[in-house]
């Protein structure tokens, strides 16, 4: 089968890209062994990312900056990897790390103010009954890339008004076009895309402001507006005046800012990258080639659910705006300070397993990792951590990691998904309380932000927007009275006996052939009797493990039937087979034999390793398992490697960890299996230690204990 070839050998297009935190001391040789470390890692891009700690000898956009651009560029070129130009020197983007504002200070963001009593300098807009509108500098900045340069230091950055046209081709030509002097051969090859970083209107540190720039009064008050209402924007009112506001200012960014960037990277053959301002800003993905949003500071994680609040439909933000522009790819920037518990670098394996399924199982096709640092030394290591790839515990092992990235982003993308419910939204308003019970009762729909209502129209009792018809419709109760506004009379994806409100599924078809992709988002097995709506031969895809087996399942009115087990940070793809031929093609899918009852002893403990390590003794001498093998459960916090008569035999990154031990790592007689559990490396760099090593039911660390196979 065609998926089959895709998934057991993605395309390199596919591999996570990762942020490259250029933060240290730069040297040619240095960043040439990371690139090509990346490379054999299975990362074939990445983000060359300015970032704090940069030499100060180094100005950011200096010809000794771009030497080092240079260096990279050019290996990753010799080394077939790809590569985006991040377009700020470090965040939000559009200042260039202030120097659109340097000898221009009439370009530095604007807001305005409600206050008792105007301050010199203050345009005065009006008088309202609580005071008076005026207009000011927000005083707002960014983070820079050099020491000194960070929020509240004396040299942070101003920030610079995206409203403003004048500055934005300022910011273009000092930044965009520099590049393209120098490495404008590699655009379109190496070079894929500019990464734009959520831009902030008012800069950082900024209260009490809402976005302005010079001159809107005149275009506020010709579409009609009275300045007066606006006094509403600080009061948490809303009239006709913040209504027009609101719907100016978005009309404003998205053609002064990203419409700019987005005509100058398609004039340079590359992609305009990177994501808004906030999770749910959908309008504005429609500039970007490659929507995109991020997914930072655990606002989304396992023990909140992935289905509450504003930020829990950021996934689906880009990739129903990809779908709508027919974008083949849409990203995520994941996992920065995505932290346990407030203590920097506690975040495991567990939570990025959890993460990486959240973003695509609602069509995330591009992962771009946060991050992996250049340096760790000295206050680095705190900088928005953690270092999710060379610098992380599974570094060794990351092939896992990326391999699992890449299929993926391969399967999710090209993908026809299967959606009857439109929800109907708007900018900032995603509707997560509306959309949750979709999740959770696996029924798929499609965001139609505002700006294409006046495309759809009805037909026969269904919506048409862009080529789909929708069967239902949510979130405007007013809005196209013909078609029906009940999910309930919308058959689901799948159909689960007992409900599942944890699994969430993706229905689509991808290679021509109809695809299930299940996700396990709670924090317990699932078991349910599952039926799909089909009446072909089922496969399933172990996406973790790279391998395609044989479903049993029965035939019946509704589909087909089976018998699901998914267990914790569990997923699984499930494909009709195009004939009965193809579905005896694929393996049995029998596990080895479980082995039961095998007792641990911890041996050492290697404090500043992180590392402790566990010994069973087994003797072997039936013929089955040292012809087949065998299979081995255990419980460890957090990573665990398993070596039997010292041949490797696996790293599980979260609990249960299972490990197939190959025959030829079995021998007659006795045999030594030994376990290394490595901790967190919150331990090291964090706030707090982080306990490590196997555990029992209650999580308590054990010297000795039993443990049951599969």
């Amino acid at each position: 089968m065609e998926l089959l070839k895709l998934l057991n050998n993605p395309p390199r297009e596919f591999t996570p890209i990762p942020f490259w935190f250029l933060n240290g001391h730069l040297t040619r040789e240095e960043l040439q062994r990371q690139l090509r470390d990346f490379r054999d890692h299975g990362v074939y891009g990445v983000v060359l990312h300015p970032r704090m700690g940069m030499d100060a000898g180094v100005g950011y956009l200096s010809d000794a900056f771009f030497e080092f651009m240079g260096a990279a560029i050019e290996t990753a070129a010799a080394l077939d990897m790809r590569v985006v130009l991040y377009d700020e020197g470090m965040y939000p983007s559009g200042s260039a790390c202030g120097q659109v504002v340097e000898g221009h200070p009439d370009l530095a963001s604007r807001g305005i103010a409600l206050v008792a009593n105007p301050l010199p300098g203050d345009d005065v807009l009006c008088a309202t009954e609580r005071g008076m509108l005026v207009e000011r500098f927000s005083g707002g900045t960014i983070r820079g890339v050099h020491y000194g340069e960070d929020d509240g230091e004396p040299h942070a950055p101003l920030s610079a008004d995206i409203l403003n046209p004048e500055t934005v081709d300022r910011f273009i030509a000092l930044t965009h076009e520099a590049y393209w002097r120098r490495f404008g051969d590699h655009f379109g090859k190496t070079v894929v895309g500019f990464f734009t970083d959520e831009p902030s209107i008012l800069g950082r540190n900024v209260a009490d402001m809402m976005p302005w720039t010079k001159g809107f009064a005149d275009l506020y008050t010709r579409c009609g507006g009275e300045l007066r209402d606006l006094e509403a924007l600080f009061t948490g009112e809303e009239n006709a005046g913040t209504r027009l506001y609101h719907r100016l200012i978005l009309d404003r960014e998205g053609e002064v800012y990203y419409g700019r960037l987005s005509r100058w990277c398609e004039a340079h053959g590359v992609a305009l990258m990177g994501h808004p301002h906030q999770s749910d800003d959908i309008e504005v993905e429609r500039y970007f080639h490659v929507p995109g949003q991020d997914l930072v500071y655990r606002w989304v994680s396992p023990e909140t659910g992935g289905t509450a609040g504003m930020d829990s439909t950021m996934a689906k933000c880009s990739a129903d705006a990809a779908r709508l522009m027919g974008r083949v790819r849409n990203s995520n920037e994941c996992f920065g300070a995505c932290n346990r518990e407030g203590n920097p670098w506690y975040f495991t394996g567990s939570d990025m397993k959890w993460f990486i399924d959240y973003l695509a199982v609602r069509g995330v096709n591009l992962f771009i990792p946060h991050a992996f640092y250049y340096s760790l030394e000295g206050q680095r290591s705190a900088e928005r951590p953690p270092d999710v790839g060379p610098g992380s515990i599974w570094w060794p092992h990351y092939r896992r990691w990326s391999g699992y990235m890449a299929r993926l982003s391969c399967l999710m993308t090209c993908a026809d998904l299967h959606a009857e419910i439109a929800v109907l939204c708007r900018n900032r308003d995603l509707r997560p309380q509306t959309v949750a019970p979709l999740f959770e009762a696996q029924r798929g729909f499609q965001y139609l932000p505002e700006s294409v209502w006046g495309e759809c129209r009805e037909a026969g009792a269904a919506l048409v927007c862009r080529g789909q018809r929708y069967r239902a419709v949510l979130g405007e109760p007013e809005r196209f009275a013909s078609v029906s506004h009940d999910a309930a009379g919308v058959a689901p994806d799948v159909t689960c006996v007992p409900p599942q409100p944890d699994l969430r599924v993706a229905r689509f078809i991808r290679a021509d052939a109809p695809c299930w992709l299940l996700v396990n988002e709670g924090e317990r097995e699932i078991e349910a009797d599952l039926t799909l709506p089909t009446a072909l031969p089922i496969g399933a895809y172990d996406l973790w493990d790279g391998r395609a087996y044989r479903v049993e399942a029965a035939s019946g009115a509704d589909g087909v039937r089976l018998r699901l087990r998914l267990p914790y940070r569990g997923s699984l793809l499930l494909f009709g087979c195009d004939s009965q031929a193809a579905w005896l093609a694929l393996d049995e899918g029998r596990s080895l034999p479980p082995l039961k009852g095998l007792r641990f002893g911890q041996l050492e403990a290697d404090a500043a390793a992180l590392k402790k390590t566990y010994v069973a003794r087994l003797r072997v001498n039936a013929r089955s398992l040292l012809d087949k093998g065998l299979s081995l459960c255990v419980r460890a916090e957090e990573m665990a490697e398993l070596y039997v008569n010292d041949v490797f035999c696996g790293a599980g990154f979260w609990p249960p960890q299972r490990f197939n031990v190959p025959a030829d790592a079995l021998r007659e007689g006795e045999n030594v299996f030994r376990l290394i559990v490595t901790g967190s490396l919150a331990n090291r760099y964090g706030h707090a230690p982080v306990w490590y090593g196997l555990i029992d039911a209650a999580g308590e660390d054990v010297e000795t204990s039993e443990f049951g196979g599969f």
